[in-house]
């Protein structure tokens, strides 16, 4: 039984800043990699960012020298730091980790259930 649970999203001005966190919680043995990605409505979902379990990351084009991405390997948690917000980052954010579970022989890829953020003035 492993849950992902994402935080911090909601309503923001332009060039305003918001922080989410997504907490993974269960019997887990271990964490890989964990990512963010977004869909706005009637778009697909696109990967944000990625962190390796090294602390090593990856960014969208479109949110580079903006987004931040990070881990806390000891608090089952990765977060993503949004500064400098325009409209077009208006979306549900969903947290996305690879897992192994105490009763796995694999990871598998988990999902939380998505936060909203919206930038508009």
């Amino acid at each position: 039984q492993v849950q992902l649970v994402e935080s911090g999203g909601g309503l923001v001005q332009p060039g305003g800043s918001l922080r989410l966190a997504c907490v993974a919680s269960g019997r887990i043995r271990g964490i890989g990699a964990m990512a963010w990605y977004r869909q706005a409505p009637g778009k697909q979902r696109e990967l944000v960012a990625g962190i390796g379990s090294g602390g090593r990351a990856n960014y969208a084009d479109s949110v580079k020298g903006r987004f931040t991405i990070s881990r806390d390997n000891a608090k089952n948690t990765v977060y993503l730091q949004m500064d400098s917000l325009k409209p077009e980052d208006t979306a549900a954010y969903y947290c996305n980790a690879e897992i192994l579970t105490m009763s796995s022989w694999s990871s598998k890829d988990y999902w939380g259930q998505g936060t909203q953020v919206a930038v508009s003035s």
